[in-house]
């Protein structure tokens, strides 16, 4: 089933043409800092969810919220069912990484089932625990969404050669190490 939602997802991807500007992309920090992040990341990743929640808390709370750095999650879905979720974090269209975050703390409820409906299906249970207060439905029918984020992939591919998540590109150049806090702190003190 899942080579079967990847073939999906890569024919939708490879017709795609056109760029929606009208979709903010999810952010946090300080435009102005001196340290940009990118993360490439599919929201049906086990090592992205590990980076919410294992790397990201330490990250904001040591280099986000001070200003130093400012860091953008960038879609690069890996199947149909991270297209779908990407979808939804992207729904409010407001910037705000708060539906993201809560979907890869709560990956383990929705990422699981044996089509795509199931998927969808408890991917739309898990947010109606939140109460987002979004049209889950008009959301996977979203134009401008889906563009948004098949142009984020595109373009992670091109620009970065990305090919796996998640990728963490600080300040236009690819992190390398073992993506822990650890040495991600001991990279970014190097550059502040």
């Amino acid at each position: 089933m899942k080579k079967i939602l990847l073939k999906t997802f890569i024919l939708i991807s490879l017709s795609f043409s056109a760029y929606s500007s009208e979709i903010k992309p999810i952010k946090e920090g300080n435009i102005n800092s001196k340290i940009k992040i990118i993360v490439y990341e599919s929201l049906t990743c086990s090592h992205c969810a590990d980076f919410h929640k294992n790397v990201y808390p330490e990250l904001k709370d040591n280099f986000i919220d001070n200003g130093i750095v400012s860091i953008e999650f960038r879609n690069f879905p890996l199947d149909m069912a991270a297209f779908n979720a990407s979808k939804i974090a992207h729904c409010k269209n407001d910037g705000s990484s708060e539906i993201l975050h809560f979907l890869y703390n709560n990956q383990n409820k929705w990422a699981k089932g044996d089509d795509l409906d199931e998927l969808n299906q408890n991917l739309l249970k898990t947010i109606n625990l939140k109460k987002f207060n979004i049209d889950f439905n008009a959301c996977l029918k979203n134009k401008a969404i889906e563009d948004h984020i098949l142009s984020d992939r595109i373009n992670g591919v091109k620009k970065y050669q990305i090919n796996a998540t998640p990728t963490i590109i600080i300040n236009d150049e690819k992190f390398e190490e073992s993506l822990t806090f650890k040495n991600l702190k001991k990279y970014l003190q190097k550059m502040i």
